[in-house]
């Protein structure tokens, strides 16, 4: 998701980023690292915690570009004009929303003309796959017509398909630019399994990168990494 971020904001600096449910700030740091200037939300204090914590481990000029904030995406209006980040990120909280267009709306009200809204969704179009790849047919054979599903905290979720947010997006004025596939041959290693490292580890992150950018590989991968332009 980072390769495929930078690749989407390829020769633009010091843009104004808003992370939208920023959880732990692994992609709040990267980019503050590489010099933008982050906004970052979420409306778990645990979480957002352990975002501080990683914050207060970064060199100064780094903590100096970041701002975490307890908060819903849905409130970006209470705190933010219209037009006031150039990046907007919304990653895996969609499927936690009964009805993803209000968070989509707002999020599209912040983002300036000429700026990137990124998001990252189940892929209900292949829901089946990571039930029928483990075996278990029943849960494959009941999600070929469904959006819902349990994810891996045991958490009622839902996915998007491409096409209907592609719908949506064009709705709020932030049509679909580009997207990508991501955990195409990763999603069913077990919470578990030994970290992988070194070299196999880079060829993991190559194979999967390559697969998520190019069809028929990345229509079956788990998530979609979905990008706007406003």
């Amino acid at each position: 998701m980072a390769r495929q971020l930078a690749e989407q904001l390829s020769g633009r600096t010091g843009l104004r980023v808003l992370d939208v449910g920023c959880g732990q700030g692994t992609q709040a740091l990267r980019l503050a690292r590489a010099g933008h200037l982050v906004t970052a939300l979420d409306p778990d204090p645990v979480t957002l915690g352990a975002a501080q914590a990683a914050l207060a481990a970064e060199p100064e000029e780094v903590r100096a570009r970041v701002r975490l904030h307890t908060g819903d995406g849905h409130h970006c209006g209470r705190w933010f004009g219209p037009r006031s980040f150039d990046v907007v990120l919304c990653h895996d909280v969609l499927r936690y929303l009964s009805d993803p267009d209000p968070m989509l709306a707002s999020l599209a009200r912040v983002l300036a003309p000429g700026g990137v809204l990124s998001l990252v969704v189940r892929n209900a179009d292949a829901l089946a796959m990571r039930p029928g790849l483990t075996g278990d047919w029943r849960t494959a054979l009941q999600s070929f017509e469904s959006t819902r599903y349990t994810n891996r905290l045991g958490l009622s979720a839902r996915a998007d398909r491409l096409a209907d947010l592609a719908t949506t997006l064009a709705e709020v004025s932030v049509p679909l630019r580009h997207w990508y596939g991501v955990r195409v041959f990763t999603d069913t290693t077990p919470d578990h399994a030994a970290p992988v490292d070194g070299r196999q580890l880079a060829q993991l992150l190559d194979a999967e990168e390559r697969a998520g950018r190019q069809d028929p590989y990345r229509q079956v991968a788990a998530l979609l990494h979905v990008f706007g332009g406003k």
